[in-house]
Formats: C-alpha cells, structure tokens, sequence
C-alpha cells in the first residue's frame, strides 16, 4: 500500500508485542477518508517540532522513554504527538486549580526536573546517565504516592500530567495497536463476530497467553519497596 513500504508491516515498539504478524494499516482500506487520514497521518510526522524549544526537547525526550520503557528503535514519536497537540493547543479541556494551562504546565515541569538535576548531580538532565534520570523521575512519583509538593505543586498533579499525555500518544499510534492486538477504527466497517474469544478474521490470537497484569503488581510492589528504602537511605 502506498502509505507504508514493504518491509514495514505489522512494526511495534522495539519489536515486542504479543500478536505476531498483525498489522491494523492492513484495514486501512475499511476506514472512511477522514479517518484514515487522522490515523495515517501519524506516521509521518514532521521533523521539526513547534511547541517545544531545543532545550526542552533534550529533557522531555529521555523522560518520555522512561515512562514508556522505550529503550531501542523503532519507537512510536511520543515526542512529536505530544509537540503536535500542544502546538494546536489540543488540551484535554481542564487542569489542575493548582498548575497553569497544559502548555505552560509541561515548560515548568521540564524546567523542575532540569534543575533536580543541575541540584542533584551538577548537570542538566539531558546529560545524566539513564539511572540518574530515571532514579530524577522516580522521586517525583515517590512524592505523588506521599502526598508531597514538588517545585511548588503537587507531585501527583504533575505525574498525572506527564502520563496522561504520555499514554494518550503512546496508544494514538498504530505502531501501539500492533503491539496490543487492537483493531483500529471499527467505523464503517463493525464487527461480525462479538463475544468472548471470538476474533475476526483480520484479527490474530495472542501468543502469549499470560495475564500481564500479576507481573505488574510484582513490579509496582518492588518500586514501593525501593521508595522505603531510599527514603531510609535519606533519613526520612
């Protein structure tokens, strides 16, 4: 198809997913023109960005992987999704009494964790090591789960904000629906086949057949044990 070359099909974040083979642009074709053309369009982003500047870019990018786990090519562009709908001031609509519009929210945060640091290490963000970044980025969901205040708002509030864009573009991406199976757009084309277990015949079993939600409990419950031993570590 003209909009994704030969050996580009059924690509997920860094190679892993759970559906061998399938690829949701294989119903482009079901999609109305509106449709297709929103979706489609995602895959071919701009290169230049135009909400963040240079500076802001070198400290949201690392971050945006962290919460992503996005360590290795190819990866879905977070980054320019997220540049994209700021740019357009496509907000979710509401914010926070106690943070500015999203905008402006996502400037003060990235200068907060840049100069976390500049305090902590003596460099700018984009300049540390993986673990110090993510050990940075760890602290202020630490902070959130405690109720506490970071750079004068509150540490859940600014969490809140960093995942909730971060996700949003994650899952607009279909490089994202690959990963998790999911079928794109059921407009015009519905589905025949409703019920539990019953697929369609674009659709394809997972492989894996393992509940992934144990394994994140596991890991949700070793950061906690990490959060008490660090704040053991810093006398609290």
């Amino acid at each position: 198809m003209p909009f994704r070359p030969p050996n580009q099909h059924a690509i997920t974040p860094q190679g892993r997913g759970r559906f061998p083979g399938f690829d949701v642009l294989d119903q482009a074709h079901m999609w109305d023109d509106v449709t297709a053309g929103v979706v489609l369009a995602r895959l071919a982003l701009p290169n230049m960005l135009a909400f963040f500047t240079t500076h802001e870019v070198g400290v949201a990018a690392p971050l945006l992987d962290l919460l992503l786990a996005q360590d290795a090519e190819p990866r879905v562009p977070v980054l320019a999704l997220i540049d994209a709908r700021l740019a357009g001031a496509e907000t979710d609509g509401w914010h926070y009494d106690d943070m500015p519009e999203d905008g402006q929210a996502w400037r003060e945060t990235l200068a907060g964790i840049d100069d976390d640091a500049r305090r902590r290490h003596g460099a700018g963000y984009a300049e540390l090591v993986s673990k110090e970044q993510a050990r940075l980025l760890q602290d202020v969901q630490d902070l959130g789960d405690r109720g506490e205040a970071w750079h004068g708002f509150k540490a859940k509030h600014v969490w809140s904000l960093w995942t909730r864009y971060a996700s949003t573009a994650f899952y607009s991406h279909p490089w994202a629906w690959n990963e998790i199976g999911f079928s794109g757009p059921a407009y015009p084309r519905g589905y025949l086949n409703p019920g539990i277990n019953a697929r369609e015949n674009w659709e394809v079993a997972d492989h894996y057949d393992v509940d992934p939600v144990p394994f994140a409990q596991r890991v949700e419950r070793a950061r906690k044990a990490d959060d008490d031993l660090s704040a053991k570590d810093h006398g609290e």
